[in-house]
């Protein structure tokens, strides 16, 4: 659907409903028609918060934000759920070819990245077109030089190029530190021609010193390619990197509920991260699903109160290592969990459902899907896997789980990027969002059927 269609369905739709204003007598789904309250929510906590790495002072006061926040919106059982986790922030971040061209680059230190120290150091350069050559180097190929990993993400609805692509950034750095490399500077994993850089964490194995890790801007990165294409003798860069190591700091969680009026139903987790990257505001990763989430689950406060409880959970410190997931799989690892939905792929329209739900709920998938396709969203035929913040209490409990598939066409233009910033939310998909997860929270939110995957006694 392009997006003139889509905003024109959006639209009737929208009108076919004007005369219903949110009220307890409108169900959920039609008030969500209108809903202003997810933009508000992203507007408000990057505003009044902006960037809130995790395990910094900045995503305890994004905590209490939401605290607040919800609490305000009358959520129930509104609480913080705290744990420790290990802290790295940047320091400076500079880069320059300076033989046998002169230029600055634009660069971000990856997370987890080793320091330079205080003053720069130079290096010679060893190019890699792709991850793939790099891990099949010889280690005396790559030892004491900047490795430089070249192969650039292209573009997709699904995304579905950030895994092959981000290995680069997930490992590269430890595969360059174990062949013994002095640094390693890597084309950002993004889809965008900005000169803004796009970090993202990165880790080294026990035992292996981290090196100075770092991305570079897309054009950059096309720039640094010509030149060593070009160069008669090696290209040489200066780099300097003075990230720091905080040790243990408090992140956590904040937790909500609607609460359901049959207590013997296991409850649904619907989930966001609250915490970001510190280069942006953080407003497309990831506010925008708190945004979404929050405002849906808003909606069944009406009268009734729906059979099971939907419990919002905004996860802690996801960018850093997914220690709010984590920790939530941990601590509610003995109560009993029907179903997890997950909000974390920015503000823009949802386009295909997929589920994973056990055979006796078809039923309940197939009115999902049959509401859903008014709003231009198809069925998928893979089974859904939710998120990052709801993977390890999914797979602790084998739970059901209903993927609501956002257009991540432009997502990576954005993603860990100072361009992360709430001008790039499109309000009427968002709302888009907010309708599609409010019929969906309706129906699975009502159902009083077995949803567990597990074998049957």
């Amino acid at each position: 659907m392009n997006n003139r269609y889509f905003a024109l369905s959006l639209a009737t739709l929208c009108l076919s409903t004007s005369a219903i204003a949110a009220s307890d007598d409108a169900s959920p789904s039609q008030n969500a028609m209108r809903d202003t309250l997810a933009y508000e929510i992203t507007e408000g906590l990057t505003t009044e918060v902006g960037q809130r790495q995790g395990g910094t002072e900045a995503e305890q006061r994004g905590r209490d934000w939401a605290v607040a926040k919800l609490n305000a919106l009358g959520f129930a059982n509104v609480r913080e759920e705290k744990f420790d986790m290990p802290t790295w922030v940047r320091g400076e971040e500079k880069a320059w070819v300076i033989s046998p061209f002169q230029n600055v680059m634009a660069a971000a230190a990856l997370g987890n990245s080793g320091s330079t120290g205080a003053k720069p150091f130079e290096g010679e350069v060893i190019y890699f077109r792709t991850f793939d050559d790099l891990v099949a180097a010889p280690d005396a190929r790559v030892a004491g030089k900047i490795v430089f990993v070249d192969h650039q993400m292209k573009r997709a609805q699904d995304g579905s190029g950030y895994g092959q692509f981000g290995r680069a950034r997930f490992i590269g750095p430890n595969i360059a530190a174990k062949k013994g490399a002095a640094a390693i500077l890597i084309r950002s994993i993004g889809t965008d021609s900005h000169r803004g850089p796009h970090t993202g964490n990165t880790n080294f194995e026990a035992g292996v010193k981290p090196i100075p890790a770092a991305a570079i801007s897309n054009p950059d990165a096309d720039n640094l390619t010509r030149q060593v294409m070009r160069a008669k003798t090696p290209v040489k860069v200066r780099l300097l990197l003075t990230p720091q190591n905080l040790g243990q700091q408090k992140s956590g969680n904040v937790i909500a509920e609607v609460p359901g009026s049959d207590p013997s139903l296991p409850p649904i987790v619907i989930a966001c991260h609250l915490d970001s990257w510190d280069l942006g505001t953080g407003a497309i990763d990831d506010a925008s699903g708190c945004g979404i989430i929050t405002a849906a689950a808003s909606y069944l406060q009406n009268r009734p109160a729906p059979k099971r409880t939907v419990r919002l959970l905004w996860a802690g410190a996801e960018e850093v290592g997914i220690w709010g997931g984590k920790d939530y799989a941990e601590k509610h690892k003995g109560t009993p969990h029907a179903l997890a939905m997950e909000s974390d792929f920015g503000a823009d329209r949802v386009w295909r459902v997929d589920f994973k739900l056990p055979d006796s709920a078809k039923p309940l998938a197939d009115r999902i899907a049959s509401k859903l396709a008014s709003l231009g969203i198809t069925r998928g035929k893979d089974p859904a896997s939710g998120g990052a913040d709801v993977a390890a209490i999914i797979a602790a409990q084998d739970l059901a789980v209903i993927d609501l598939q956002q257009d991540g066409t432009r997502y990576f233009d954005l993603h860990h990027t100072p361009d992360d910033t709430l001008d790039k939310v499109d309000p009427e998909q968002m709302r888009q969002n907010v309708i599609a997860w409010t019929m969906v929270l309706e129906e699975v939110a009502n159902y009083a059927g077995d949803l567990s995957m597990g074998p049957k006694s």
